[in-house]
């Protein structure tokens, strides 16, 4: 029977690999455009969805992250397509080695907490933290991501099928 840390590498190998065909995608100079005013800008959403998987990393081997001050945790500005596809594989990789390093009886064991400016804002499980502040979150921000990739007449990768642009990979 696989492990939790095998079954959460195995995820991440095949998801990863969909959501790094949706950044390739991002086209350049287009960064503050928004499909509506309250929403997110283009550039802002794709540096998250880039950077995401390096949260892993923190809910696999430190206690917190806080949100006011997430050091390398942030959506840190990315001059260009290759450049943010280069940080989403930095993250993706750094994710993998920590779940590597890992074991069940921590992810399962241990405590993660989400803070504010040292306000708790969750606590759980750093399995159960995976699972929803950084993987289901990432899912949810990849598919804003193609939704803008098509708005802006981008072809959207297929993910779980084929998409209207390209068939099932």
């Amino acid at each position: 029977m696989a492990t939790i840390t095998e079954l959460l590498i195995a995820e991440l190998d095949r998801e990863m690999a969909g959501t790094r065909r949706a950044l390739e995608r991002v086209p350049e100079g287009r960064d503050g455009w928004k499909p509506h005013e309250k929403s997110m800008p283009l550039g802002y959403l794709a540096r998250l969805v880039a950077t995401m998987p390096r949260w892993i990393v923190s809910m696999v081997s430190e206690d917190a992250i806080d949100l006011a001050s997430p050091g390398p945790y942030a959506a840190r500005p990315l001059d260009s397509t290759p450049e943010l596809v280069r940080a989403f594989d930095d993250a993706t990789a750094a994710a993998r080695s920590a779940l590597a390093a890992t074991t069940d009886e921590r992810l399962l064991g241990t405590r993660w907490q989400l803070r504010m400016q040292g306000n708790v804002l969750s606590d759980e499980t750093r399995y159960e933290a995976i699972r929803v502040a950084a993987l289901n979150h990432l899912y949810h921000h990849r598919a804003q991501l193609t939704s803008y990739l098509r708005l802006n007449g981008e072809p959207v990768p297929s993910l779980y099928g084929p998409s209207a642009d390209e068939p099932h990979p």
